[in-house]
């Protein structure tokens, strides 16, 4: 028996608002990441993404919406951080939850596809 080297289709939801994207995959993750961490930078590190990265992620987040998503503390000796304020916290609920609802409405298609495509698609 040989193991399954085709990928699985997936279905990612993105929040677009003119040319920005609000919230998408990555950064649902960036702020479940900065949740769990509370900080950016090691938020960043465990998606293998810059600081100055996440640092353009957050800013263009906290631009789409009315008050920002999140908060941040300077350093210094006490050290900095960064939470998620209430409506980061909901925009990741909200989020996650359309992911959710999205995924289980688009499975049967999805599934289809798997007869459709082949065992290594080129990589991007």
């Amino acid at each position: 028996m040989t193991a399954k080297t085709k990928p699985d289709p997936r279905f990612r939801f993105r929040l677009l608002l003119g040319r920005s994207i609000a919230v998408g995959p990555g950064k649902a993750d960036l702020l479940a990441a900065i949740a769990a961490t509370g900080s950016i930078s090691a938020a960043g590190r465990s998606m293998g993404m810059s600081y100055k990265k996440a640092w353009y992620l957050i800013d263009t987040m906290n631009k789409c919406f009315k008050t920002p998503l999140i908060e941040t503390s300077k350093g210094g000796t006490a050290h900095g951080g960064a939470i998620l304020t209430p409506l980061g916290h909901e925009v990741l609920t909200r989020y996650r939850a359309i992911e959710a609802k999205a995924f289980a409405a688009v499975t049967d298609e999805l599934a289809a596809f798997d007869d459709m495509i082949i065992e290594a698609p080129p990589q991007d």
